[in-house]
């Protein structure tokens, strides 16, 4: 079997739920995933950002995908998330409701999204992956992030 490398266009994405929707985030980004644990809150921040957390030492801020998203409000379950991503200097952590697995896409796997839709979200996401039969919006970190 051929080993497949950057330069093919591949990616490998960690496949995330969010309700009924599963989202990829390109792995290259993906520092750490952590069991839910106490976060500590902090005034005056927009509602989606839950606080802080502790991770060995690190004081990293916590914010919610599902309301950055418009979606409802998190439910904690044992099958939550927090998924640490690294971008540039800064850290931050991302509640979601599931993490599924690890799957590799291609360019032929990704179609690019129009925006004539008028949803926020779809300003979050720069294509949608097919895999195994089900599709997966691609999650744009530096658009949900950044603000």
């Amino acid at each position: 079997m051929k080993e497949l490398s950057v330069s093919d266009g591949v990616i490998q994405y960690i496949v995330i739920k969010l309700g009924d929707e599963q989202y990829g985030i390109d792995i290259k980004y993906i520092d750490n995933i952590v069991r839910m644990q106490h976060i500590t809150r902090v005034p005056k921040v927009q509602h989606y950002f839950k606080g802080v957390i502790n991770l060995r030492g690190e004081v990293i801020p916590v914010m919610s995908l599902r309301l950055k998203m418009n979606l409802p409000e998190d439910e904690i379950t044992n099958t939550s998330r927090i998924i640490i991503i690294k971008l540039d200097v800064a850290a931050i952590g991302l509640i979601v409701d599931e993490v599924r697995e690890v799957v590799t896409l291609g360019d032929m796997d990704i179609e690019k999204v129009s925006y004539e839709v008028k949803d926020e979200r779809s300003g979050y996401i720069t294509g949608i992956g097919k895999s195994n039969g089900g599709l997966i919006s691609i999650l744009d970190l530096n658009a949900v992030i950044t603000e």
